[in-house]
């Protein structure tokens, strides 16, 4: 994506928006710190020399980062350097170190998405032991290797016994959960993005924070900063972004369901100004960027939520262009995850619960079908093994949840085979992210993906492969009225 040193100027304003909103909801949070998990990515140069980085990068290594002036509402625990430093071990280790050392004066947590701030729990849970032994002895791990970071731990960390223990008390325990609120007791929230595919991650998080609110402050992503969250300890399920009009000029691209491809793509007689959008409709956002970006189609499916005086809100739906597809049928993000959610209910009975999943449409078989990765956690110190039966209910229940073309394709054209779901080892999203990360990926923007394509990612996941179940029945399907997605492209015609 085009950038400009400007843009810089309009995301820092952003950014100072966010604690003023904030602060109207949780007062006090100038009388302590922010333990928030930053990340870097080495850059790159384009064949004409000019620097290419994740955006995050961009910022962090920016002059209105690194030289902003202090602020008691943005006091965080990371060291600059332990954020700026680009091997994802040693930020995560310094950054999680340097929150602990402080963990009586941090007032909330978090991260950019809820899975980057998972994998950082996860990180405790692997590492704990050693983080402790370094704040009892006052002496930073010889594994930490980075000069930068080792003198800037360095200045924080001091024997502390007490603190160790306390810290040893709280992770040692055979359940983890609400360990956000024992190690980090004052703590009054989760600052994540919890919308779209995030949504996921909600049950997880409120295992380990015990129930503390999550907040949703802010919408952006790398082609613009777009608004943000005037209710941000709202329910996930409630939030909706403001988007403010300096950011780039918004335009708005009605979503019709049911709309068919053979009708063609829009042109932009078709777009939507902001002050004319409508309560309860669903549109596709469509920018215009000081950067360069001219009617760029984000992708993002939102919906008009309300109005703040005049300015209206939305809520965040989905991503249009994930879709898993064998035949006619056609199955979007949001349309899979309801169906992963309702189905992962069979699974509470036997004290297990969804940790990620992923999706792949297997062409390979005569005739195609979907494929679910799930990587699944046992709870409440339950050891007793999931049937093979009912993960065959939750294939069927997934199945039964989508929509009426897939259905007809499933039981009537048998056009699309039996639904699978391949149980995937703990750990497995794990690698996934690392592999994704050494193919240059951000941690700071990583998402685990939704849909994955043939190739590595799927040899990957297969190795880790544990049990294989089926559908065992075609789900109900009663002819009606189909349901049809078209594709879509980046940048509206202008004929």
């Amino acid at each position: 994506m085009p950038t400009i040193e400007e843009e810089m100027d309009r995301r820092s304003m952003l950014y100072s928006l966010l604690m003023p909103v904030m602060s109207q909801a949780m007062p006090g949070l100038d009388k302590g710190k922010a333990m928030y998990l930053y990340f870097v990515k080495a850059e790159s140069r384009t064949p004409g020399g000019l620097p290419a980085r994740p955006v995050l990068t961009s910022f962090y290594r920016s002059r209105h980062f690194l030289e902003r002036p202090h602020d008691p509402y943005t006091v965080h625990t990371s060291p600059d350097e332990a954020i700026l430093c680009v091997d994802a071990y040693q930020s995560m280790y310094a950054q999680l170190l340097c929150g602990l050392v402080h963990r009586a004066d941090v007032l909330r947590v978090g991260a950019v998405f809820a899975s980057g701030f998972l994998r950082a729990i996860h990180f405790l849970e692997k590492h704990w032991e050693r983080l402790c032994r370094d704040i009892r002895t006052g002496e930073l791990d010889a594994e930490i290797t980075d000069r930068a970071v080792r003198a800037a731990v360095g200045r924080v960390l001091r024997p502390d016994p007490a603190q160790a223990d306390a810290i040893e008390d709280a992770c040692k325990r055979s359940s983890w959960k609400g360990v956000i609120r024992r190690v980090w007791p004052n703590t009054k929230y989760i600052d994540v993005i919890v919308t779209g595919a995030m949504a996921q991650y909600i049950p997880t998080l409120d295992y380990y924070g015990g129930g503390l609110p999550l907040a949703c402050t802010m919408y952006a992503s790398s082609e613009c900063y777009f608004g943000l969250n005037l209710n941000p300890i709202c329910s996930p399920a409630d939030v909706a972004y403001t988007l403010i009009p300096t950011m780039c000029y918004f335009e708005f691209l009605p979503v019709q369901s049911g709309s068919s491809a053979a009708a063609g793509e829009p042109d932009q007689r078709d777009l939507v100004n902001l002050v004319d959008v409508k309560l309860g409709k669903e549109y596709e956002l469509v920018v215009t960027t000081y950067s360069g970006l001219y009617r760029y189609r984000v992708g993002d499916v939102l919906r008009v939520a309300g109005f703040k005086n005049a300015a209206p809100m939305f809520n965040f739906l989905r991503r249009k262009n994930v879709a898993l597809s064998i035949d006619a049928d056609k199955t979007d993000e949001a349309e899979l995850h309801a169906a992963v959610s309702s189905a992962v209910q069979h699974l509470e009975p036997f004290g297990a619960s969804l940790v990620e999943y992923t999706s792949y449409a297997d062409a390979s078989t005569i005739p195609g079908h979907y494929v679910l990765f799930w990587e699944l956690r046992a709870g409440g110190g339950s050891t007793t093994p999931v049937p093979a039966f009912v993960f065959e209910d939750c294939c069927l229940a997934v199945e039964e949840s989508l929509n009426s073309v897939y259905r007809q394709c499933r039981a009537a054209d048998r056009s699309v085979g039996p639904l699978e779901i391949r149980v995937v080892s703990e750990g497995t999203f794990d690698k996934l992210m690392d592999l994704a990360l050494s193919r240059g990926a951000s941690i700071n923007q990583y998402k685990a993906p939704r849909c994955v394509r043939p190739g590595q990612v799927v040899e990957l996941l297969d190795g880790r492969v544990e049990g294989r179940y089926f559908s065992p029945k075609c789900p109900k399907w009663s002819p009606g009225s189909a349901q049809w997605t078209g594709g879509h492209g980046k940048t509206l015609s202008t004929s």
